[in-house]
């Protein structure tokens, strides 16, 4: 299924401009998609990202991504709002996988997790859609997290915005502008297991 044409279909069809819950993992991958959907939706950032190893690295994350937004100029109004640090969350969520290979089974219950907060947060607080960047990710399963939103989006009644945001050149241009706001970019997912397959590579 090629995402990025439904997301495009569901673009044209709008009818008048729409809030939009945008759950972020970081500056970097949130900019390509903040340059992108602006022009159509009133976009609220939810930070919710229990998965990164601690404290320091998640508010070092959630500090880049508000001075980017700051300093990105948007047709529409963009805000960011932060649940707070909270990884026992996450450890909880993903307990008995954590030897799994990276990209595999552990990484499918953190995108949930992440996900049906997100879901929860957009119902809860009269969004029009929900979805993420991560699908702007070269090491994300869009598909994975596609077929997720789309039973939250059943699950809750809630409109789940179909993506593949690396598609037409997205991550590309994400690290274009990364480069442009000199933006911190990290070198692993977030979590303390990638991060430990990343040294050790």
């Amino acid at each position: 299924m090629n995402y990025q044409i439904i997301l495009e279909d569901t673009l044209k069809n709008l009818n008048g401009k729409k809030k939009l819950l945008l759950h972020a993992c970081c500056a970097p991958c949130s900019s390509y998609v903040i340059e992108y959907l602006s022009k159509y939706f009133d976009i609220t950032i939810l930070y919710y990202n229990p998965n990164i190893d601690t404290n320091e690295e998640f508010n070092k994350r959630l500090s880049e991504l508000k001075r980017f937004i700051k300093e990105f100029k948007t047709e529409n109004k963009v805000d960011v709002i932060s649940l707070g640090y909270n990884d026992k969350e996450y450890l909880d969520e993903i307990k008995g996988l954590e030897e799994e290979k990276e990209g595999g089974s552990r990484c499918f219950k953190c995108y949930r997790l992440r996900l049906e907060k997100s879901c929860i947060y957009a119902k809860e607080n009269n969004f029009d859609y929900f979805t993420t960047t991560l699908t702007i990710s070269p090491h994300k399963n869009s598909k994975v997290l596609n077929e997720i939103g789309h039973e939250l989006e059943e699950k809750y009644n809630m409109p789940y915005l179909y993506s593949d945001f690396k598609k037409k050149e997205g991550y590309k241009r994400s690290i274009v502008l990364s480069h442009i706001y000199n933006l911190y970019r990290q070198d692993y997912c977030g979590c303390k297991f990638s991060k430990k397959i990343k040294y050790e590579e």
